[in-house]
């Protein structure tokens, strides 16, 4: 329901206001402009309907601090006794939708506010069709673009150039009809890849663009790699039968904010190249700019030498938090760290991390997943090595920690969890021990 934020000083006329709009509306009223901010602050209206002559601060004034506080054009109807026409024409001017010349009939006010809570939502349905992609509903180029553009002045993460692999098949062997089916569903799967802080957006054709905040590492951008493919094979099937054979997949070119710099135009270039070398490297894969930028670097023919091999083997962006590696990598380290231990009796400490799903209506295991690794990394040191073991279970590899102070490591864990958005579908449970 529209919900109509009322303000008038002279009580009578804000109880006519509100009866007869209470029956078609939801409302909040205020008996002065001050009052008025206050609730519009907190109740976030559809509307104002306000007298013009107000003491301490006129419904003028209340409508332009409004408008400067919040830097958006809000809906205002103004109610008023005065019949000259220089008042009407001062409201318009500041944007004024409508006025209503006290005392009015209710059947006027409720017809002249359905009006125009009409027009703003055809103007909001206007806004959001020029900003919508209109075959798979996510932004469409020139608002993606400008959305990422500013988020790669203002955040960090990593762009991601994401193109269709052997798409036109699907056009030539099935028709374009097809087609369009198989580019909504990627756009779902895209949708289900990506975070709400996240932004997603249609290039154009089978071409896709995305910027994943606080997104670094290439284990993260590995998992939606293989999320893409996987789940666009299964649409693929599901809609041209199990017999289709079009090696179907998705390229990502990905490059690092702002370690690659902060302006759209450079980082989507980049971003490209990375997208050309997957293409031409055997598609179904992502790499990132970095990656690419130093093999192009690379003097085959400069001898090795141990500072040389020190470069190759450092890594490349330390980034914050602890190390995350996939299972077999950290198998490895684990089989090292167990002979090292072997021998000098180091304090190296173990966690494992489970977690399940509070109910049937709470969102995919894999969401919850994601989320408490990117918490887990946050809340570890630099040194400490983190793995994803199945689908629903974190390993973690404390080095230089004894037993007796893994409560203070499992406490701001658990702590940064439950003020997490998933702590409310999701369950966390933990279990301590030693490397052996």
């Amino acid at each position: 329901m529209k919900k109509i934020l009322i303000v008038d000083d002279e009580k009578i006329f804000l109880m006519i206001a509100e009866r007869t709009l209470s029956s078609s509306y939801a409302t909040v009223c205020a008996s002065s402009a001050l009052e008025a901010m206050e609730l519009y602050r907190r109740e976030k209206p559809d509307m104002v309907l306000s007298d013009l002559r107000m003491p301490g601060m006129s419904g003028y004034e209340l409508k332009q601090k409004l408008q400067e506080e919040t830097g958006e054009q809000i809906p205002f109807m103004f109610m008023t006794a005065d019949t000259a026409e220089e008042t009407e024409s001062r409201g318009f001017d500041i944007g004024a939708m409508d006025f209503i010349q006290k005392p009015f009939h209710a059947d006027i006010l409720l017809k002249r506010v359905g009006n125009i809570l009409k027009t703003v939502e055809k103007i909001q349905g206007l806004k959001k069709a020029a900003v919508l992609d209109k075959m798979t509903g996510l932004l469409n180029k020139a608002s993606a673009e400008a959305e990422i553009s500013r988020l790669c002045r203002t955040a960090q993460g990593a762009l991601l150039m994401i193109d269709l692999d052997n798409f036109k098949l699907v056009n030539d062997i099935y028709g374009h009809a097809m087609g369009d089916k198989i580019l909504i569903c990627f756009a779902e799967i895209l949708r289900a890849v990506v975070r709400p802080v996240d932004v997603v957006g249609r290039l154009g054709g089978d071409e896709f663009i995305a910027f994943c905040q606080n997104v670094y590492d290439e284990v993260v951008i590995e998992k939606k790699s293989r999320f893409i493919n996987k789940y666009l094979v299964d649409a693929a099937k599901e809609l041209m039968g199990e017999d289709m054979n079009i090696p179907l997949g998705a390229s990502i070119g990905c490059v690092v904010v702002p370690d690659e710099g902060i302006e759209f135009s450079e980082l989507s270039e980049k971003a490209d190249k990375a997208l050309y070398a997957v293409k031409q490297n055997g598609k179904h894969g992502f790499i990132f700019y970095t990656d690419l930028s130093q093999e192009e670097g690379k003097d085959d023919s400069q001898p090795t030498n141990l500072a040389n091999a020190i470069k190759i083997l450092s890594e490349r962006s330390r980034k914050r938090g602890a190390f995350m590696l996939p299972f077999e990598q950290f198998r490895v380290v684990y089989q090292f760290l167990s002979r090292l231990n072997m021998n000098y009796h180091n304090e190296i400490s173990m966690l494992l991390f489970s977690i399940k799903e509070k109910n049937e209506a709470s969102d995919s295991l894999e969401k919850g997943i994601e989320g408490f690794s990117d918490i887990l990394l946050n809340s570890l040191r630099q040194s400490d090595i983190v793995t994803q073991n199945g689908k629903n279970q974190c390993i973690v590899i404390l080095p230089q920690t004894s037993s007796s102070n893994i409560n203070p490591v499992t406490e701001r864990v658990m702590r940064n969890w439950k003020e997490s958005e998933f702590s409310a579908d999701f369950e966390v449970s933990f279990e301590c021990g030693r490397l052996e």
